[in-house]
């Protein structure tokens, strides 16, 4: 599950932190759906979206990846 949402992020994880640094991204597939402040206001705008289980968020922080 989520294998593609994850790989996405590891793929592109320099190019989101230049960005997007501190936001909680939102993706779904191969997607950037949105970046968004708070953790809760990811899950809801995904909930909106998506089933649970077909979406990734994920803090944009430095220690998050290496």
């Amino acid at each position: 599950m989520l294998n593609v949402e994850i790989r996405y992020c590891a793929d592109n994880w320099r190019k989101f932190l230049n960005l997007y640094e501190g936001k909680y991204l939102l993706v779904n597939g191969k997607r950037l759906v949105g970046t968004f402040d708070t953790h809760a206001i990811a899950y809801e705008e995904a909930r909106k979206q998506f089933k649970v289980g077909t979406f990734l968020i994920e803090h944009c922080v430095r220690q998050a990846h290496t």
